[in-house]
């Protein structure tokens, strides 16, 4: 007959004297815990983890990881400053198509730059005032315009955010190989480094990535404008010398070889002005991380903007001017297009870029502050990306809370951040770096698109949004203030939706496609899961007074492939719950072990009927199914409670040699309409040793003052 159930196991004794008592083991048989149970060794991938992203954090101390403004401008503006390292090169480079003339109207695009940016920064105050919860330009969209605009924002932005991981890191890795001989050819393998190195510290939480990204920010941006204060103030006494290209001739490329027309060359500087509204992009971030601000949230974050927008115009006007004045010659193909007394340089001459020909000039008589400046911004190219780290995950945090994107993007990670969207994020960037070989050219292409799409419909939306509040409001004050601000956001709308309109005249065809197409495919993925969530949600909501439906009877199946203690224990399980009908069934693949099994089932005296089924193909699942079928035929209101004995092991490769025929047979089975399906686990010595490693308790800083010692056994 059947032995009353086993011991199910637990832990018994306190303190030195605490003990586990596995599963499947008798009392007899229980195995003693090291002695200082309190203060056991974590295994090893817990140390490795702890190491890496540092002690966990409960929930209610996230007001620890939120930010100061001194914090949060590098933490959330290092994408913004670090596009002064390639948006005058992209604005020269684009120029030098039509020759040397054409570098003489730089200024004024920087200009023309300048002014957008002023705009849109004045624009982003208002966003953060008017909506704080952190959802930015997708919940402007969202509430004003329609759930259809907030998606095509928020599909926008993350493509852009993960561009702007692609392209940041890729830049620095172009910048490190021309410093570095030996990483030449290695660009991308570099890239996806620097991308591995950015997770983890953003993994740690953003306190603690903003807090050591701080200090490399600030350096970028004191030698970026000490570089051009010094310079202006070399020039004011006449002692600037001229950058070392200043010599070079520019050939114009062949369509403006012999002069250009006046629609060309009207091209030509919408596309060079496109390209230096990359200085734009990173603005949006303070409006979506407005939550990770100490209070008063808004107030500090609209501070915040107002700072990242004065350094970025000063320092991206303070560079093209001292370029100008300095006669930098930056050209896309300077093998050829550069030239020394009518012949080009040829494949031997290394291009720098145009910060590095500033530096060369400035600092003639001072290497330090050439090496200073070359090396902040490579770093700053790298911390770059940490502004799409914060964003990215934030907005696929609400857009998972919305049900647009799978609801583990809403989960807090041990150190409190999203650790779903940080990795995610990651593996789209390296995806991107590796397919483009990390080449910038390739890639600056695909760039600033979304974020002029989520720049304009948030513009569109803000003014609906002040015009939505002056119709209720009758404090003359009150309706003064939306009326300054909804004519700053209708500038904002104006001048953003003319970039965006420049940006897709002129880059469409050299790779802004491929961006709109993944916007596109984006916003149908996040459509279709919002319409999966909802199915979902409508198939499992309780309707009315719906009462609880009990079934006739309950028909119990063991599945037996061996008479041993698993098969004991799944028998005593199903026997105490008491079904109305219980049976064990096996199936035939083998005669002789069939046989054998039966003649050991009866000899034991075990009063459950074993089943045998016939499988002449010696096939296991099918049989199992056809038979749970057919008794759900004959009767449709019972319900079929089928128990799977499994094996729990500690190895994951003792996954591999266990419980794959039980887990396709269970596949199948959750399908079956009418069939319930129980897994009675029986743990094995190599899972208890395991369960010991998972539940040892980590010596963490402050344990024993936190009392944490005397809860777990006094001594």
């Amino acid at each position: 007959m059947i032995t009353p159930c086993p011991v199910w196991g637990g832990w018994v004794g306190l303190g030195r004297d605490r003990r586990y008592t596995g599963p499947g083991l008798p009392l007899t048989s229980r195995t003693a815990l090291p002695s200082n149970i309190t203060g056991v060794t974590p295994a090893l991938g817990d140390i490795g983890k702890r190491l890496l992203l540092g002690r966990k954090l409960r929930s209610t101390q996230l007001g620890e990881t939120l930010l100061p403004k001194r914090i949060a401008l590098p933490v959330f503006a290092s994408d913004a400053l670090s596009s002064v390292a390639y948006a005058p090169d992209e604005i020269f480079l684009t120029l030098s198509i039509a020759g040397l003339a054409a570098l003489t109207i730089s200024w004024k695009i920087s200009l023309a730059v300048a002014v957008v940016l002023v705009v849109v920064v004045l624009s982003y105050r208002q966003n953060v005032h008017a909506y704080p919860s952190g959802g930015g330009d997708y919940e402007v969209a969202n509430v004003n315009l329609g759930p259809t605009a907030g998606l095509t924002v928020a599909s926008a932005l993350m493509v852009d955010y993960v561009l702007t991981v692609a392209v940041s890191i890729s830049s620095a890795a172009q910048y490190a190989a021309s410093a570095i001989p030996a990483l030449e050819g290695h660009q991308a393998t570099a890239a996806v480094i620097a991308v591995l190195f950015l997770t983890t510290m953003n993994l740690r939480g953003v306190r603690e990535s903003g807090a050591a990204f701080a200090i490399p920010t600030y350096i970028f941006m004191f030698t970026i404008l000490g570089m051009a204060a010094w310079g202006f103030g070399r020039l004011l006494f006449g002692h600037l010398p001229d950058a070392s290209s200043a010599g070079f001739g520019i050939a114009a490329e062949d369509p403006f070889a012999h002069g250009a027309s006046g629609f060309a060359m009207a091209f030509l500087i919408l596309r060079a002005f496109s390209s230096g509204c990359a200085a734009l992009t990173g603005v949006e971030a303070i409006s979506n991380g407005v939550p990770a601000f100490k209070k008063p949230k808004s107030r500090n974050a609209a501070t915040t903007l107002a700072l990242l927008g004065s350094i970025s115009i000063l320092m991206v006007i303070s560079v093209v001017t001292l370029a100008n004045v300095m006669k930098v010659r930056f050209a896309e193909d300077p093998a050829t297009q550069l030239t020394r007394d009518g012949v080009p340089v040829g494949p031997d001459y290394h291009q720098d870029p145009v910060i590095g020909q500033l530096a060369k000039g400035i600092f003639d008589h001072f290497s330090p502050g050439f090496y200073l400046v070359a090396a902040a911004t490579g770093v700053i190219l790298v911390l770059a990306a940490n502004t799409a780290f914060n964003g990215f995950p934030v907005l696929g945090s609400i857009l998972a809370r919305d049900g647009y994107l799978p609801r583990q993007l809403h989960t807090r990670g041990d150190r409190l951040a999203f650790s779903n969207g940080i990795v995610i994020l990651a593996g789209f960037a390296i995806v991107l770096i590796v397919a483009f070989n990390a080449e910038v050219t390739r890639l600056i292409q695909l760039y600033i698109v979304g974020v002029f799409v989520s720049f304009t419909i948030s513009q569109t939306g803000m003014v609906r949004h002040w015009t939505r509040l002056l119709r209720d409001e009758q404090d003359p004050g009150a309706r003064a203030r939306m009326i300054r601000s909804r004519i700053i956001n209708t500038v904002g709308l104006t001048l953003t939706g003319v970039v965006l309109v420049i940006v897709l005249i002129t880059k469409f065809l050299l790779g802004a496609y491929i961006a709109i197409i993944a916007m596109a495919v984006l916003f149908m993925l996040m459509k279709g899961i919002r319409r999966h969530y909802s199915r979902v949600s409508e198939q499992m909501a309780v309707e009315g007074d719906e009462p609880l439906m009990l079934p006739s009877r309950v028909h119990a199946i063991v599945l037996v492939s061996k008479l041993h203690k698993p098969t004991l224990r799944a028998l005593a399980f199903a026997k105490a719950a008491r079904p109305y009908m219980l049976e064990a069934v096996t199936v035939d693949v083998d005669r002789d072990e069939s046989e054998a099994l039966q003649t050991e089932w009866d000899n034991r005296g075990i009063p459950v009927p074993l089943k045998r089924l016939a499988s002449p193909y010696r096939e296991i699942t099918r049989p199992i199914l056809q038979y749970v079928r057919d008794i759900r035929r004959q009767s449709p209101r019972d319900v079929v409670m089928v128990y799977i004995p499994e094996y729990v092991v500690g190895h994951w490769w003792e996954h591999i040699l266990h419980n794959q025929s039980a887990l396709r047979l269970k596949g199948r089975l959750l399908f079956t309409p009418g069939v319930m399906v129980t897994s009675v686990p029986y743990q094995l010595i190599s899972s208890q040793v395991a369960q010991e490693r998972q539940d040892r308790v980590e010596r963490v800083a402050g344990q024993v003052r936190r009392g944490a010692r005397k809860a777990s056994g006094d001594r």
